[in-house]
């Protein structure tokens, strides 16, 4: 029991694991597409991991430290994309996070996380930047789609665990927990659908196979389940196409 608190804490709670998950969901995609590189993924993780240390920490006694470390990885990131890519891939990068900010930031009065129902579509909406048009030369509208609605599906469990708790009102809230998650399972279907049509074929497989297990966490998402479920169970969904394409390269 001491050993899953600690990795809960090293892990979960250090919002390493959800920046790792993310980081593989692109990694996927870039894979997909021939793009893969280290500098890449290194300026995705570090994008992600800073986001979500600033998220968390913002109204914390540790915010101060959690803002100085948010600058230095902001200029490991640029020095990442000014030696490895170009100016354009600046822009795009610096745009992803100015929508960051915008989720969530104390210095605004309004701001996305405050407005209901927007959350999940907004989270979608930037995790699907970073697959289709910050990793890619160009814009690419089927991978923005299928992460889009991938992504956004999964960000509706953790509504459904937080659905006691929110101040902002949420989709189970709204329409009840098994409506909600109707709206999940056609979101994932509808994802997984353009997954088949539109990436290659081993590709294709493993986000069918991704989509089955997606299906089976959110069946069994509900508040009284233990906050593991979803920052582990649920989380770990996003990174299921690449373990399953490992898996299926390996064999």
């Amino acid at each position: 029991m001491n050993i899953l608190k600690i990795l809960k804490k090293t892990f979960i709670d250090s919002q390493i694991y959800v920046s790792l998950m993310g980081t593989l969901f692109a990694v996927f995609f870039v894979k997909e597409q021939s793009t893969c590189r280290l500098p890449t993924i290194l300026l995705i993780f570090i994008t992600y991991f800073s986001g979500y240390l600033y998220t968390k920490y913002q109204y914390t006694k540790h915010f101060l430290k959690i803002l100085v470390l948010n600058a230095v990885a902001g200029i490991v990131c640029a020095f990442l994309i000014i030696h490895n890519h170009n100016e354009v891939r600046l822009l795009k990068w610096f745009i992803i996070v100015v929508l960051g900010l915008l989720y969530n930031s104390f210095f605004l009065d309004v701001y996305i996380r405050k407005i209901p129902l927007l959350k999940v579509f907004y989270v979608g909406l930037v995790w699907a930047l970073v697959n289709c048009w910050l990793t890619l030369p160009e814009f690419d509208i089927p991978i923005f789609l299928i992460s889009f609605f991938f992504i956004t599906a999964l960000v509706l469990p953790f509504d459904i665990r937080d659905m006691n708790s929110d101040t902002v009102k949420t989709f189970p809230m709204l329409i009840g927990v098994q409506n909600t998650k109707y709206i999940a399972y056609a979101l994932v279907f509808i994802s997984t659908l353009l997954g088949v049509f539109y990436l290659k074929p081993l590709y294709a497989a493993a986000f069918f196979l991704s989509g089955i297990f997606t299906y089976i966490f959110i069946y069994f998402a509900d508040n009284k389940r233990d906050d593991a479920y979803f920052s582990f169970g649920v989380e770990t969904c996003s990174a299921l196409p690449f373990l399953f394409l490992l898996i299926m390269e390996y064999f």
